[in-house]
């Protein structure tokens, strides 16, 4: 991905924030094989095991699971057995996980209020926000190991009550519903699906964003392109307002 200075964040945390805030992640590999395609991607939710005080920032480790039944699973499993390889190992190449912002959209033309009536030298183009993250990749595929079980029994707690609690609000506090809990699962039933899935682990190596929200346009520009979202009146309209709104500002600070 190509990130220009003007669009990118440095900071460690406001990179391992977004990935909290956005956790369903396309899961990309790229796996050398005769009976799969060489390069699957799936939509996963993870849990971000952020590093420890005395840790680098970004000694993160990022932990889902897919469907074993999923041909990217396959495609995992075949490299792991093909190099003989024990459930638990890390898979020989890379892998890349791509999370994007809640909101993109389109930016038209005439948004741009100051440079469009002065030289129309201006063209269409589109705000988003994302985050890829590199790291090799852990693959728990053993059903019957203590290992795979232990790492998908883990995951599955963690991610539960991100979903449950930072996610859905459900708190069980001030009204709020309570959480629904993993243990109400009966153990057959929860054994049974543990069989249909695989436990990934991805150790990062390299973290990335781009904000990309027409922070290097002129002022006269990005105010016409608050005010041409905020009169669109949608959801998503209203969020890219705020973001060219806010991405502006940490623009015009940084000049001072």
């Amino acid at each position: 991905m190509l990130i220009q200075s003007v669009y990118s964040d440095p900071s460690p945390a406001a990179l391992l924030d977004f990935i909290e805030e956005n956790p369903l992640g396309i899961f990309t590999t790229g796996i050398p094989s005769t009976n799969h395609a060489h390069l699957h991607s799936s939509h996963i939710p993870w849990v971000l095991d952020r590093p420890s005080a005395t840790e680098s920032p970004l000694k993160v480790k990022l932990r889902g699971h897919i469907a074993r039944a999923n041909p990217q699973a396959k495609a995992m499993i075949e490299s792991l057995t093909c190099s003989n390889l024990p459930s638990g190992s890390a898979l020989e190449h890379d892998v890349l996980i791509l999370f994007n912002g809640p909101y993109h959209h389109y930016v038209p033309p005439k948004f741009y209020a100051e440079t469009a009536p002065a030289s129309a030298k201006v063209a269409g183009t589109w705000n988003y926000s994302a985050v890829q993250v590199y790291g090799r990749a852990r693959v728990f595929c053993d059903s019957k190991s203590q290992e795979t079980d232990e790492f998908l029994m883990r995951q599955l707690y963690a991610l539960s009550d991100q979903s449950e609690r930072r996610i859905m609000g459900f708190t069980g506090e001030k009204g709020r519903d309570a959480p629904w809990n993993i243990d109400d699962v009966p153990a057959n039933y929860m054994n049974i699906l543990k069989k249909g899935i695989v436990g990934i682990e991805v150790e990062v190596d390299r973290i990335e964003g781009k904000f990309k929200m027409s922070q290097e346009k002129p002022k006269g520009d990005r105010e016409g392109v608050i005010r041409g979202f905020e009169e669109l009146g949608t959801d998503a309209a209203a969020y890219i307002a705020r973001a060219v709104r806010q991405w502006g500002e940490v623009k015009d600070t940084a000049k001072r």
